[in-house]
This record gives structure tokens, sequence and C-alpha cells, in this order.
């Protein structure tokens, strides 16, 4: 499948049961690189952020009637988080001038990876940013996002790991200049 069978439009709160499926297989299915235990405690800090869809700055690819991916950006300070997350979220504006725009919750359906949903969902975010006046762009990657955003143009920041109830998730904070 080729980028441009894809469709992308914004995410709808009718999507959201979907959605949470799609990335429940995501997390389940290509965290290839973390044991078991890992995959498990990811859940506790992935997942939707609802307040993404409610700010219009959430994506759905489409591939015909089902759902390829989805991912989007913000303009809040939370970095990584789904809504159960709470500690992860900090919802104040941030300031395009000095500060960067959060890509988020970026998910590929298994059946879909290789086929251009992450860089599309990723240049549509990065467009839309760079339109409202961001100057720079920040995620939080899982190791098997690392390769993906390498390749879009995206320098590890910071390598840590969340401490889920002595679980350790790594994650790679990475940002680009827009």
């Amino acid at each position: 499948m080729s980028n441009h069978e894809l469709r992308l439009r914004l995410a709808e709160s009718s999507d959201l049961p979907l959605l949470r499926e799609v990335m429940s297989l995501a997390i389940e299915q290509l965290q290839s690189a973390l044991g078991p235990e890992q995959v498990r405690a990811s859940h506790a800090i992935m997942g939707l952020d609802t307040q993404l869809v409610c700010d219009g700055t959430y994506f759905v690819a489409q591939a015909g009637e089902e759902i390829a991916g989805c991912g989007g950006w913000s303009r809040r300070a939370t970095l990584f988080g789904g809504d159960h997350s709470h500690k992860l979220r900090e919802p104040r504006l941030v300031d395009p001038a000095t500060e960067p725009a959060r890509v988020r919750a970026m998910y590929t359906h298994p059946r879909f990876v290789r086929c251009g949903v992450g860089r599309l969902i990723l240049a549509a975010s990065e467009a839309a940013a760079k339109h409202e006046g961001f100057l720079r762009a920040e995620l939080m990657s899982t190791l098997s996002g690392e390769r993906l955003y390498r390749s879009c143009g995206y320098v590890e920041l910071e390598r840590l790991a969340a401490d889920v109830r002595g679980v350790d998730v790594p994650l790679i904070r990475m940002g680009k200049v827009l």
C-alpha cells in the first residue's frame, strides 16, 4: 500500500473506541524490543489523550474504511501519555515562539506497518504546528518508533525510562526544527 491510498482526516469523538483498539494492538504487537512485562507496563503510560481530539489536532489515517493509524500534535505542554496517566498531563498551552509543539500518540495498526502511515501523520502534524507558528517539535518515542523519527529528521535529546510499578519502559525524547 502506498501513501496515496491512505486518506487523512481529523479524528472525531465517534472514532474513540476504534482508536483505542488500534493503540492497544500497536502496543501489544509492535513493541518487539521490549519484554512481556515492559509491554504490559506500556499500557499504563501510553494511549489515547482525548484532549487532542477535542483540540482538533489528532489525525486518523484510513485505508478504505479501516483505520490504518492515528497520531497528531499538541499545543499543550503534555509530552506523552493517555487519559489514564494523569501524572504525566500538563494541559497548559505552550508558547510557539519559545517552546516546541508536541507530536503525540502516534500508532500504526500492525497490518499497516511500513506503508507510510507514520510518515503521513507526522508530516501533517508538523505542517499544522508550523502553520500555527511553532518553530520546533518534540516527541517521546518508543524503541520501535525511533527509526521512523530519525529518518524524518528528529534527533535524540535524552534517553530515559518510565518506571511503571517497578518495570522500566525505555523512552527517547526527540526533537526537530520545523
